[in-house]
């Protein structure tokens, strides 16, 4: 009885296979960022090889992160991310931020700090142009809305004070975060960012509403205005 020669597709099934039995053992830790998008890939596109792309894709976005916020067209010009590989990807990353989001709503922010950062740095720390954002808190702390208030260009986007105070009143909010993205990677806030934060804590002060604080996020890091003594 004669064997017969491995294939290029038994070798690929077989390594998918060792990589699924690591992520079963050890869990995503096991595996090194390349591996976690090969696999993710492979579901999306078994017939291919997707080592290459995972690690081309985190040539051109930088890390991760970088590929999980890169927008659909970016992804897509990758060789071999087609529709079904950029869905996959964006589909991994909306679970990510839904399980985020979960851990900051189920208790009172304050008091959980750490997991509203984590939601915050992979929702808004690689977007390319900034983005505000206003959190309602009720009066124990908890999220009861979180919205975006305004997308603007690579380094600006308005902020409304009438509006925030507008809509804090509407949804009966006992304080607010702002919280808004630096594309530059530079998590430093602007005289603007300190100005537009003095103003909206002092109109919604007379109102019995606290600005808890301002956080501005970046590739880089991240910045409380409140930790830095600006408001």
């Amino acid at each position: 009885m004669t064997s017969v020669p491995a294939t290029a597709a038994d070798d690929a099934l077989g390594h998918r296979a060792r990589l699924r039995e690591r992520l079963f053992i050890g869990g995503a830790e096991a595996l090194q960022d390349y591996e976690l998008l090969e696999y993710l890939l492979a579901l999306a596109i078994p017939r291919r090889d997707t080592k290459p792309v995972a690690k081309e894709l985190l040539r051109e976005f930088g890390d991760l992160s970088g590929v999980m916020n890169a927008a659909p067209e970016d992804l897509a010009r990758i060789k071999f991310m087609g529709e079904t590989s950029v869905a996959a990807i964006k589909a991994a990353h909306g679970v990510a931020l839904r399980l985020l989001k979960t851990e900051t709503s189920s208790r009172p922010v304050l008091g959980n700090w750490q997991a509203l950062l984590d939601y915050l740095r992979a929702d808004m720390a690689h977007h390319q142009i900034e983005r505000v954002r206003v959190l309602h808190l009720d009066t124990r702390n908890k999220l009861v809305r979180d919205e975006v208030m305004n997308e603007g260009t690579v380094d600006e986007a308005p902020v409304y004070t009438r509006e925030i105070v507008r809509r804090a009143l509407q949804l009966g909010s006992a304080a607010v975060i702002l919280v808004h993205n630096h594309p530059s990677g530079d998590a430093s806030p602007s005289k603007a960012d300190i100005d537009i934060t003095r103003q909206v804590a002092s109109a919604l002060k007379p109102l019995g509403i606290a600005l808890h604080d301002h956080i501005v996020m970046a590739r880089g890091g991240h910045t409380s205005l409140r930790a830095q003594g600006l408001i």
